[in-house]
């Protein structure tokens, strides 16, 4: 039977992202969050092989408990059954420890109910490092296809799945054995409407919620910051620039207009003019 698991993350909104700059860590707290785009169409590819084949999909999310409102978005659309890893001692992981606790989740829910495809959106855009996904389909031995843009047969029988990945020439067509791993671009399925009963049980839908110690123990030097070699030394903001003045030549004449340029330009010390050339 057909089983995807669809990993999602719940990320600030980009228009908000703000650096703490002594621990070098995203500000979460007041900050609008919401499902990762890349995730949202991985989990609507996942949605779209369901409906072909039959069978169910698992979301699992790595965060904290305010990641239920993305589960329950995942539910909404589509997915069966939602994850949530949550605890203090995860808080702070870079891509190696995350990667580390979503394999070990994802091979307990393999041995109880076998997955068929692993499915990932390209990246997270709060980090951008397009790592995890990698990462965990490693950790599992599990064979990889990387920006996917199309998945075009997923049989069952064979164990086989053929899908469509960019490169930078050219787009490849890849078969690989099932289970496998694959990271989506957002080309890969459009997001659908929810249908009312799925809105309405999404409503009411309550993650499962994994600690560190249940149901895996995992050892605390493998996970949050102490299992995080990444460090980050400085983080700065980017200065924010006002917009320029603007000198419309239909008031003043071209000639006028060009003078009145270059004086501003000297007078910044942005460029010195050649003599003459004013």
């Amino acid at each position: 039977m057909f089983h995807a698991l669809v990993a999602v993350k719940q990320v600030p909104d980009t228009t908000n992202i703000r650096i703490d700059p002594e621990t070098g860590n995203l500000i979460r707290q007041g900050v609008p969050t919401i499902l990762n785009p890349y995730d949202a169409h991985a989990l609507a590819a996942a949605v779209e092989w369901k409906e072909r084949l039959g069978g169910r999909i698992t979301v699992l999310s790595m965060g904290p408990m305010s990641a239920i409102s993305s589960v329950r978005e995942c539910i909404e659309l589509g997915a069966d059954r939602g994850i949530i890893a949550s605890a203090r001692q995860f808080s702070g992981a870079d891509t190696l420890a995350t990667s580390y606790v979503l394999a070990e989740m994802i091979k307990r829910i393999h041995e109880k109910d076998p997955i068929s495809v692993l499915l990932f959106g390209k990246q997270a855009i709060d980090g951008d490092t397009a790592q995890v996904g990698p990462g965990v389909s490693i950790r599992l031995g599990f064979p990889l296809i990387t920006y996917a843009v199309k998945i075009h047969e997923i049989n069952l029988k064979e164990k086989t799945l053929v899908a469509e990945r960019k490169s930078e020439q050219y787009n490849e067509v890849i078969q690989v054995p099932l289970p496998c791993g694959i990271t989506c671009e957002k080309e890969i399925a459009s997001i659908p409407y929810a249908s009312l009963p799925n809105l309405v049980h999404s409503l009411k839908y309550e993650p499962e919620v994994w600690t560190a110690e249940q149901p895996i123990a995992f050892p605390p030097d493998q996970i949050g910051i102490k299992g995080s070699p990444t460090t980050v030394f400085k983080t700065t903001q980017p200065e924010l620039h006002t917009a320029g003045e603007v000198i419309n030549t239909a008031d003043t004449g071209v000639a006028p207009a060009v003078k009145t340029a270059i004086e501003k330009i000297e007078a910044a010390g942005i460029l010195d003019m050649p003599e003459g050339c004013a």
